[in-house]
């Protein structure tokens, strides 16, 4: 069984800043894409941002020079930094991982439980 667990969401002033903190745990073989998307009331779940093992990233156009996702992956821990947060950035926060168990080849996917994050005016 694999976990992911965020933490790190919260309530914020808007221009405020934000770490987000996903940890895997479980039955491990590897994990390929980390990932952070959100969910606002009443909307899709939409990408954020995304990192591949070997550190490529991207990210939603709306959060481009104000966040930055790390990864560490000796501690199978994925991060997000949100700077300059806006009211718009409120969401629920999921982490997402893409990941390789012991005796298998294929790949699956497993969500976290997600984190509020809240800005305020």
């Amino acid at each position: 069984q694999v976990q992911l667990v965020e933490s790190g969401g919260g309530l914020v002033q808007d221009g405020g800043s934000l770490r987000l903190s996903c940890a895997a745990s479980g039955s491990i073989f590897s994990i390929n894409a980390m990932g952070w998307y959100r969910q606002a009331p009443g909307k899709q779940r939409e990408l954020v941002a995304r990192i591949t093992r070997g550190g490529s990233t991207n990210y939603a156009d709306s959060v481009k020079g104000r966040f930055t996702i790390s990864r560490d992956n000796a501690k199978n821990t994925v991060y997000l930094q949100m700077n300059s947060l806006k009211l718009e950035d409120t969401a629920v926060y999921y982490c997402r991982g893409i990941i390789v168990v012991p005796g298998s080849s294929a790949e699956y996917l497993y969500w976290g439980q997600g984190t509020q994050v809240t800005v305020s005016s």
